[in-house]
């Protein structure tokens, strides 16, 4: 767990540098930011996507995981149910910044791969690596947004904590084979895009209701297992 405690430790120190960077800011600057962030996201999402679409063994399978988990993220009304947690203490814009970073903290090669690596071989390298990046990230993320970015390392630490806790009881990698974290990167390169898109104010996608998309080419994985 040393890897994923030093990656949430960063994501702690770049939102607490960014916050005191924030209050030198004019709106003017915070806006630039904030349109910044947007833009990152939907260069983001598409590398994602494109980059693993062309690995996919199952093209279709993205199509699928999309429509059933927003059909039940849609069903349990998971956005506007977070949104409205988040906007009665701390405002909309936090809610749309928090979904963009947890997105971009938690999906990626990195994020995935680096608990497994560090469970089974004791290798932090990825997620040491994957901390880094996210100490710049959200160092930006804050200075637009504020403290309350904070929560995302949160986010993270369970993310991160929960697949290696996996894969120690597992103490097999085959589930999170490269094939695996194609198909999850997949899905998760639209959401990064969607998210984008909602910073930019150009279209409210609701992408917290197709979070359970995320969950398809696990069950997918696990079903052709048996």
């Amino acid at each position: 767990m040393l890897g994923t405690i030093v990656n949430t430790g960063c994501i702690i120190v770049g939102t607490l540098v960014g916050t005191l960077f924030k209050k030198g800011l004019s709106d003017k600057y915070r806006s630039t930011l904030f349109n910044a962030m947007g833009l990152a996201c939907i260069a983001l999402g598409c590398s994602t996507f494109t980059s693993n679409i062309a690995k996919s063994e199952y093209p279709v399978l993205f199509i699928l995981s999309l429509a059933i988990g927003g059909v039940i993220g849609t069903a349990l009304d998971i956005d506007g149910r977070v949104k409205k947690l988040t906007a009665k203490f701390a405002g909309d814009g936090l809610a749309n910044g928090l979904i963009s970073a947890c997105l971009l903290y938690c999906i990626g090669t990195f994020s995935i791969v680096g608990p497994v690596l560090s469970a089974l071989k004791g290798d932090n390298t990825f997620l040491f690596t994957n901390a880094t990046l996210d100490l710049v990230t959200s160092m930006v993320f804050a200075t637009t947004y504020g403290i309350g970015m904070i929560f995302a390392g949160a986010v993270l630490f369970c993310w991160q904590g929960s697949i290696y806790m996996i894969a120690k009881i597992c103490a097999s990698d085959a589930l999170l084979a490269s094939t695996f974290v194609n198909e999850l990167s997949v899905v998760g390169g639209i959401l990064i895009v969607s998210s984008g898109l909602s910073i930019l104010s150009i279209k409210d996608c609701k992408t917290l209701n197709y979070l359970p998309a995320l969950l398809v080419p696990l069950v997918w994985f696990l079903i052709k297992g048996f």
